[in-house]
């Protein structure tokens, strides 16, 4: 808008200029040749004879063209430019301002939308409309997914952490009640049979709390320099005997000096949270690959299976609190459906993030996305 303004003042300009020029050259055309170069000679200086050239301005020029105020034919001319101008400024500036409009409607029918409860309306991102609308706009819908995500994790994790609560819970109270009863005898096996069930509750509160923690930004991270290789080798000598146990073979691949700003027990948390996802659900693939790579500002760690995988659709909800996926990564697999959301909220926290894709033959993969800088809000 500014610069059809500016445009539009400048063509107005341009027009007096050229009425002058030509009204000017049409009347020194048609004076006499003596006339004429008295004219231009007085012009170059006109103080030197001022009673000539008024003179001269008597004998052969309008006196309309000196007259003040709007009898003059220049204001005139530069009225009637106003008046034409702004018809021209408002249709311009109603089709520059077109796709601006569409981007603010798009994005309040999706707030709206939103509004009454639908999650899944994203604002749609409309050609032509100012860089920072249409990137207003993208951040609002990456606002909605998770949002979404959000209100589905909300929906469906209700009944599953009632499920995931009850189950050792029952049987700790159960075992507690035949005790009572005297149906099982009350010795030391009894009761750790009980312990196991209270631990696999306490297992699982603490997860919820530190996922919590994650979500709020509360996560208190330790930052150091971490040597990639060494993180990666600690964890696979923890998980060594049930790597064995599943007959997978371990491939590694990470530059040596490869280092990174992180909290260390955190992100082998997540190294760990990754292999035992791939031992649980891949071990039929026989195959585990763990790779490395840097850019400028981020380090990759690439944990890849050849087991069955995921449906692609299914791959944004595999970071979904209590999801698994119905065929090839059922619930008989075991694990309480916690560990890759804690996982991906630990990444969160360090201002990364945790992506899978599937593998060309069959498999996942699972790419930790880090800064080397270790720029977190939780630092």
């Amino acid at each position: 808008m500014s610069a059809l303004a500016v445009v539009t003042v400048l063509a107005i300009v341009f027009a007096m200029w050229l009425r002058f020029a030509i009204w000017d050259w049409q009347t020194l055309k048609q004076l006499p040749p003596t006339a004429r170069q008295e004219m231009m000679q007085l012009r170059k200086d006109p103080h030197s004879n001022e009673q000539h050239l008024w003179k001269l301005f008597e004998d052969y020029y309008d006196v309309a063209d000196f007259l003040p105020g709007l009898a003059n034919r220049d204001w005139l001319l530069l009225a009637a430019l106003v008046a034409g101008s702004i018809p021209l400024i408002i249709l311009c500036g109603l089709l520059a301002s077109r796709p601006l409009s569409r981007q603010f409607f798009s994005v309040a029918q999706a707030a709206r939308q939103i509004r009454d409860g639908d999650f899944s309306a994203r604002a749609k991102v409309i050609s032509g409309a100012p860089d920072e609308l249409a990137s207003f706009a993208t951040d609002f819908n990456s606002m909605t997914a998770q949002l979404q995500q959000y209100e589905r994790e909300v929906r469906e994790s209700s009944a599953m952490l009632a499920h995931e609560l009850r189950t050792p819970l029952n049987a700790a109270m159960g075992r507690m009640q035949g005790m009572l009863d005297d149906v099982f005898p009350r010795t030391d096996d009894q009761l750790l049979m009980v312990h196991r069930q209270l631990e696999q509750i306490n297992r699982l509160v603490g997860d919820l709390h530190l996922l919590s923690m994650a979500r709020a930004n509360k996560l208190m991270l330790e930052f150091s320099n971490i040597l990639v290789s060494d993180l990666v080798d600690e964890r696979l000598t923890w998980l060594a005997q049930p790597l064995q146990n599943a007959e997978m073979k371990v491939q590694v691949n990470i530059p040596e000096q490869l280092t990174l700003s992180a909290d260390r027990d955190r992100i082998g948390q997540v190294l760990s949270v990754l292999i035992d996802n791939a031992l649980r659900y891949a071990a039929s693939g026989k195959s585990l690959s763990i790779e490395a790579s840097t850019s400028s500002n981020d380090v990759t760690i690439s944990v890849c299976d050849r087991g069955p995988g995921v449906a692609l659709e299914q791959l944004p909800r595999m970071v979904d609190r209590f999801w698994r996926a119905e065929d090839s990564r059922a619930r008989h697999s075991g694990g309480s459906g916690l560990g890759l959301a804690i996982a991906s909220a630990i990444c969160q926290a360090h201002g990364g993030a945790l992506e899978f894709t599937g593998r060309v033959g069959g498999g996942l993969c699972a790419r930790i996305r880090l800064p080397i800088s270790g720029e977190s809000s939780n630092r």
